[in-house]
């Protein structure tokens, strides 16, 4: 199940640069990409390479600034293992359930071109017994936050606790909040964006607001304004989980995520290499005992030096 930010990992699109052009397609995602050329035509056979939004032959020849999307990966050949040097900062553990602060710049799991260094690599490098719990290619793991979205994410490390924790998040009865710094000043102060989503026709690595989209609604409420630049922070409950939710729902709706260069978030005025978007608190059932879990995280340090020149006027 996904949610906002809770997306597969994916390549992002890539940009044909001058030393490539003229190259075949084929030839130059694989150099991109580390993948083999044979794995990289398994794909464009596959029509999950895209050269500016279409599918291309394998022979097709590049041209300077044309953009390469990648929306698939080559098969896994083995499941993922350990890897001690990925850093994992663990904020609860024990033998049904780990929750863990994910930061920024990090992928959840394996995936297009992401085979290691992933936070499943580190929690399995930390909890071995995690490699048996769920998919043996995303062991224990029941939700995402995609790259570049911070925050709380819950693992399953058991069987019971994996069902279970699926289940929860079914039933709509896991708390996920989270913070956003939107653009723009809201008509309401709160209320809920009603919007199915699914692929966007024209960009396949992004998500949109789709009539034949799957049912997504994101509640908010504005925390506070600010007039320079004009600005929300906004708190938002995600009542379903579809890839990027909140960031394609304020959008949507004309309040792009700051720092979201994917869904119109980029501008001059607050300079932010990622969207300001963070996982800040997180509530569920615990598998074994019933006991209501919950859990909150702060800021980290970039976004709360944004919320503190914004305060200052600067």
């Amino acid at each position: 199940m996904n949610a906002d930010g809770e997306a597969e990992a994916e390549l992002e699109p890539i940009v044909v640069p001058a030393a490539l052009d003229g190259d075949r397609v084929d030839r130059a995602v694989a150099f991109a990409t580390g993948w083999t050329r044979a794995d990289v035509v398994t794909l464009i056979d596959a029509q999950l390479v895209l050269v500016d939004g279409k599918p291309v032959a394998k022979s097709h020849k590049l041209r300077e600034g044309a953009v390469i999307e990648i929306l698939g990966a080559p098969q896994a050949d083995a499941p993922p293992v350990g890897e001690a040097d990925v850093e994992v900062n663990v904020v609860y553990a024990d033998d049904d359930v780990v929750v863990v602060a994910k930061p920024a710049d990090i992928v959840v799991h394996p995936g297009a071109g992401h085979a290691t260094g992933t936070l499943v690599n580190g929690l399995l490098a930390r909890f071995p017994d995690l490699a048996t719990v769920g998919d043996p290619m995303r062991p224990g793991i029941v939700h995402r936050l995609d790259r570049d979205t911070s925050g709380l994410l819950m693992v399953a490390r058991s069987a019971r606790a994996y069902d279970s924790l699926v289940e929860q998040l079914s039933e709509r009865t896991v708390e996920r909040r989270y913070i956003a710094l939107a653009w723009g000043h809201f008509a309401s102060p709160r209320g809920v964006v009603d919007a199915p989503i699914g692929r966007s026709e024209s960009r396949r690595t992004r998500m949109a607001v789709r009539e034949s989209g799957k049912p997504a609604r994101t509640a908010y409420e504005v925390d506070r304004d600010f007039e320079k630049p004009v600005c929300s922070l906004v708190d938002c409950r995600l009542e379903t989980g579809r890839t990027h939710q909140i960031r394609v729902h304020l959008s949507a709706v004309g309040h792009p995520v700051v720092g979201d260069a994917t869904y119109g978030g980029s501008r001059e005025s607050i300079k932010l290499s990622r969207p300001f978007l963070h996982a800040t608190t997180l509530g569920f059932d615990h598998p074994g005992t019933g006991e209501r879990m919950s859990f909150t995280d702060p800021l980290p340090a970039v976004l709360q030096a944004v919320l503190d020149d914004l305060d200052a006027g600067v």
